[in-house]
């Protein structure tokens, strides 16, 4: 065996020795951990920046892209947001015990479903080095242990957020290894704890396309997937024209580098004299347009650059200040493009038809469906879950923004006073 697989080994049975007490604990201690690590947080900002500097000095060095260099980055707001998330969680109800439904069964069987941990969770991810306190917060205050593996870009960041939550969860007298980070950044040690299905429960990995096919393709273990973010804005024959440059220009502007962030734009033709105020807003913040024949025409006589739209445009998860866009002749199309291009994350449609937005809920196939608000929108905190572990584009177990919930399963109670099977 490796020294990898006993590595890997190592790891996955401290989590499966440190999950029983975190199942045990209350939510007292659970809690006093989370406000501990906010309260780390902020007192150590200026080591986690400087740990941060370097990271992005040797992304930089190494040809990261500006986009993944976006992610990569932490200041000071950015761990306010980390250390709020904390507080966050710790003021949400533990699902751990709670009482889902049950009865009283015709031979007096008392019988309950009732919210349990999943156990040991191994998170893979890139970049985002709030990933691994989000993560860490949201497996404690669910009751699991979970092993941390963040992107060689981010191993300074996320050495120093792993030791401060070891501190954490010291503090509230909870095992160390209830949340273990990962700083070694040979794959071979990934291919080893994908294979660990007797130790580790569920996979969960957030990152590009490529490291989410890798994960799924080598995993044992079942994987909580997020493919990629190929999100919409169609935008109706009803639309004000106001409202839906508003909701386009947040949605593409304000993180394009997140898997929320909307990079097809598919407008009625009824509307599409909305598209040059629209399409020069966008262009003066830097977006590149990628366009349909009949957007081109549109563009062009409003002085507006393009390039010409190429299919695999319209599948393309771009992260980036690119945007592809569309006219099409009725919602039909439009649903019919979503459905068929889209990656089944979050669709928006902006319209004042109260019959075409229920046949867009209806119709539209994913985890997440907007009406009259930005695809931006579709995340753990601004849904009121507190932090998010990821966005899952899967149809079992767990749909759209993962907190507390989705990492919980359920058992099932059954209580009696000497009841047989006849």
């Amino acid at each position: 065996m490796s020294k990898f697989h006993n590595l890997a080994l190592t790891l996955a049975m401290e989590s499966e020795e440190a999950a029983p007490f975190l199942a045990a604990a209350d939510s007292a201690r659970k809690n006093m951990a989370l406000l501990t690590l906010a309260g780390l947080l902020e007192k150590s900002a200026a080591r986690i920046l400087a740990a941060n500097r370097q990271d992005l000095a040797a992304a930089k060095k190494i040809g990261l892209s500006a986009a993944m260099r976006e992610r990569l980055a932490l200041n000071k707001d950015r761990i306010t947001a980390m250390a709020d998330g904390a507080r966050k969680v710790a003021t949400l109800p533990d699902p751990v015990g709670r009482i889902l439904d049950g009865g009283v069964l015709p031979n007096g069987i008392r019988i309950s479903r009732v919210r349990v941990p999943l156990g040991v969770i191994l998170m893979i991810y890139e970049s985002r080095p709030n990933v691994t306190v989000d993560a860490a917060c949201l497996s404690l205050k669910s009751g699991n242990a979970c092993i941390l593996r963040g992107g060689r870009e981010a191993v300074r960041s996320n050495r120093e957020l792993g030791r401060l939550i070891a501190l954490a969860l010291k503090s509230a007298g909870l095992p160390e290894q209830s949340a273990q980070t990962v700083t070694i950044p040979d794959r071979e040690l990934v291919t080893a704890l994908l294979a660990l299905d007797r130790h580790i429960d569920l996979v969960v990995p957030r990152g590009g396309k490529g490291l989410v096919e890798t994960v799924m393709q080598g995993s044992r273990i079942p994987v909580l997937k997020h493919l990629e973010g190929v999100c919409h804005t169609y935008v109706d024959a009803t639309a004000d024209p106001g409202m839906a440059e508003r909701i386009v220009l947040n949605g593409k502007l304000n993180r394009p580098s997140t898997c929320n962030a909307t990079e097809t734009l598919l407008a009625h033709r009824k509307v599409a004299a909305f598209l040059p105020g629209c399409l020069a807003a966008l262009a003066a913040a830097g977006v590149e347009i990628r366009a349909d024949e009949e957007t081109e025409k549109i563009a062009k006589k409003a002085g507006i650059q393009t390039i010409p739209a190429t299919e695999e445009d319209w599948r393309t998860e771009y992260n980036d200040l690119i945007l592809s866009v569309k006219i099409v002749p009725d919602i039909d199309s439009a649903i019919h493009h979503v459905n068929s291009y889209g990656s089944g994350h979050t669709d928006a449609i902006v319209t004042r038809s109260l019959a075409a937005a229920e046949r867009f809920k209806r119709d539209v196939d994913s985890s997440s469906v907007m009406v009259n608000v930005s695809t931006r929108l579709a995340d753990g905190a601004e849904y009121g879950l507190g932090a998010e572990i990821g966005i899952s584009t899967n149809k079992l177990h767990a749909r759209g923004p993962v907190g507390l919930e989705g990492l919980t399963t359920y058992k099932w109670i059954v209580e009696g006073e000497g009841q047989i099977r006849e």
